[in-house]
């Protein structure tokens, strides 16, 4: 199973931190929020990365080049310039980043990667949320609802997209960002098969408007109901949150 991981946009709402870097390498306890995703995917065994880039994409593609090196004791000949890697502990991840884009929007990105996925089912999520979230449950999950796409749905105030969910867990509607109404909403951790991304059209196309309203109208759309934990990072005061609770050792996230 691989990991879609959106990470193009330009993080306005968060400019505080973005202008210099793109906003899923805005740190969290001394890492990015991405990499916080990566761990908690990695937990529940998914290895294989495709990163979505677009803003500063160059930051992105730089820190992983660095990884391998930055987790890594090494021994150095000055005179050869020889490097011995003497232990590391970096994750055992393959990581693909993709430049998708300036200023591709979110569907558009995931048609653009659509060749590094098409051997089956893959997970996708967005670049600045973490949550407690059971990766293989969800991953079960889509496969028993046999649907194209699932969805997380969690609870929080009505400026996000509503599911409406029935009975059978699966989405009877998608509204995205509807005034003066509460319910279920897109939490943004998926699970997809890749004829989901039939509905993307192209690079103008908005994955919670049109792919996903029509995915739900027939039937192809099942939500996985979430009560934990789950936080989006959209402004400053979102990241100090977080930061708050990785540094009081209680992260609900932490894997």
């Amino acid at each position: 199973m691989k990991a879609v991981i959106l990470a193009g946009g330009f993080g306005t709402r968060l400019s505080e931190e973005t202008d210099l870097r793109p906003k899923p390498m805005v740190e969290i306890g001394g890492r990015p929020i991405l990499w916080h995703i990566m761990k908690l995917y990695g937990a529940a065994g998914v290895r294989e990365f495709i990163i979505c880039a677009g803003y500063k994409a160059s930051y992105i593609k730089r820190y992983f080049f660095d990884y391998f090196l930055e987790s890594s004791d090494i021994e150095v000949d000055t005179a050869t310039g020889e490097v011995k890697y003497l232990s590391s502990v970096a994750e055992p991840w393959t990581v693909k980043v993709i430049d998708t884009g300036l200023d591709t929007m979110t569907g558009g990105r995931l048609k653009r990667i659509r060749s590094h996925v098409s051997d089956g089912p893959f997970c996708m999520t967005y670049g600045d949320g973490v949550a407690d979230l059971d990766i293989q449950g969800l991953i079960e999950f889509h496969k028993k609802m046999g649907k194209l796409a699932t969805v997380t749905a969690v609870q929080a105030p009505g400026r996000f997209g509503i599911l409406s969910i029935d009975s059978g867990e699966q989405v009877r509607r998608f509204a995205e960002k509807p005034a003066d109404e509460m319910g279920w909403i897109n939490g943004g951790f998926f699970v997809l098969e890749p004829a989901a991304l039939d509905h993307v059209q192209d690079d103008s196309t908005i994955w919670e408007r049109q792919p996903l309203e029509q995915l739900a109208s027939s039937g192809q759309l099942a939500a996985r109901r979430h009560t934990g934990f789950w936080k989006p990072m959209d402004t400053l005061r979102d990241r100090r949150e977080l930061e708050a609770l990785w540094d009081s050792g209680q992260a609900p996230w932490k894997r």
